[in-house]
């Protein structure tokens, strides 16, 4: 089964892809991140974002897509321009029939440490023991991919309520 894990954003969208093998071992595939320039014009950047997300369908063709869900803080404008980016993801996948499951970051702690309260370097260190990794990939957004795919594997798709589609 490949996982493509998706860290939502709208100035970088981190991806990883993995793959659980056979033996229920995971491997990773390929990594990186979808990176928009401050100076486009919002519109653009999520254009770019939805060509990103398609070109990784095509290239990996992931069984499924993991996609953490939008943590609100403090700054509105941020909260909304990465929803209205999480939004064009979720649509990319619909759109490419990929099916695609929602991760809360309490969800991932408890997957990857079994704790819902881990920091997260706990959890880019587990990303990187589980995943046989040299070191915890960079950008950050490119680690909490990887998480987020890892916690669709460690949850065994038993969370039904989490499926979208």
């Amino acid at each position: 089964m490949i996982i493509l894990g998706i860290d939502p954003g709208y100035a970088i969208v981190g991806w990883g892809v993995i793959e659980k093998q056979a033996d229920g071992k995971c491997r990773v595939v390929d990594y990186g991140a979808i990176n928009t320039d401050k100076n486009t014009p919002f519109p653009e950047r999520l254009y770019q974002i939805k060509k990103g997300t398609e070109s990784l369908i095509k290239v990996f063709k992931p069984d499924v897509i993991a996609i953490e869900e939008l943590f609100f803080n403090t700054n509105i404008t941020t909260a909304i321009k990465v929803a209205q980016a999480r939004g064009l993801i979720i649509e990319t996948a619909f759109e490419n029939g990929v099916k695609l499951y929602e991760y809360t970051p309490l969800q991932i702690k408890q997957a990857l440490t079994g704790y819902g309260r881990a920091e997260k370097k706990q959890i880019q260190y587990m990303t990187k023991m589980m995943l046989n990794l040299k070191s915890v990939p960079k950008p950050d957004d490119t680690a909490d991919a990887l998480a987020v795919a890892l916690t669709h594997v460690q949850t065994n798709n038993t969370l039904n309520s989490n499926l979208m589609g």
